[in-house]
């Protein structure tokens, strides 16, 4: 396995914990909030942003708007069915998710959640280190690369393993911050 291919994969983990924090909600109105809503639509689950338009009018308020108007209930009952906690109101032409203050017993508990995002975030990076370095100890052993050469890739691999996870860390002290501001 190259460098250049555990870095890529190690970038991608961190990519993907950027996005699972973005559907954590931090008291403001974000349309990145229903990003993991999945809508049965025609028997086949579909990205909730594939079937309508999200905007957020004001600071409390997400608003969806339907691109066919029959898909309104399944929306608002894919909304209800999630894990977001937030209750739609529905007017017949659009979906409203008002966006209620945090306690500070609800910022405590998402503070919870996105440390355990992050640290789900390190085990995909220490995965990646773990499969590189056993690719480069299989080269080793079949005589393909000298111990020294092995020795200075595992090196490598750590120094990004150790990059990545401080990428982490960093979203992750962001993300508590943004949290725990009132």
């Amino acid at each position: 396995m190259k460098l250049s291919e555990v870095e890529s994969r190690m970038q991608k983990a961190v990519e993907a914990a950027q996005r699972d924090f973005n559907t954590i909600r931090t008291g403001r109105a974000s349309g990145s909030l229903l990003d993991r809503v999945m809508v049965e639509y025609y028997g086949t689950p579909t990205p909730l942003k594939s079937l309508a338009n999200v905007a957020t009018p004001d600071a409390s308020t997400i608003t969806i708007q339907p691109f066919d108007r029959t898909s309104l209930n399944l929306i608002e009952k894919s909304i209800s069915l999630s894990d977001i906690g937030l209750t739609p109101s529905n007017d017949g032409s659009l979906i409203r998710l008002n966006i209620p203050p945090l306690t500070s017993e609800r910022r405590k508990e998402l503070v919870k959640t996105v440390s355990k995002l992050a640290e789900e975030g390190k085990v995909a990076i220490r995965n990646i280190r773990r499969d590189a370095v056993d690719s480069v100890r299989k080269e080793e052993k079949n005589s393909e690369i000298s111990k020294d050469e092995a020795l200075d890739r595992q090196d490598a691999i750590q120094k990004l393993t150790d990059r990545y996870t401080h990428k982490i860390d960093e979203l992750l002290a962001n993300k508590e911050k943004e949290i725990s501001t009132v």
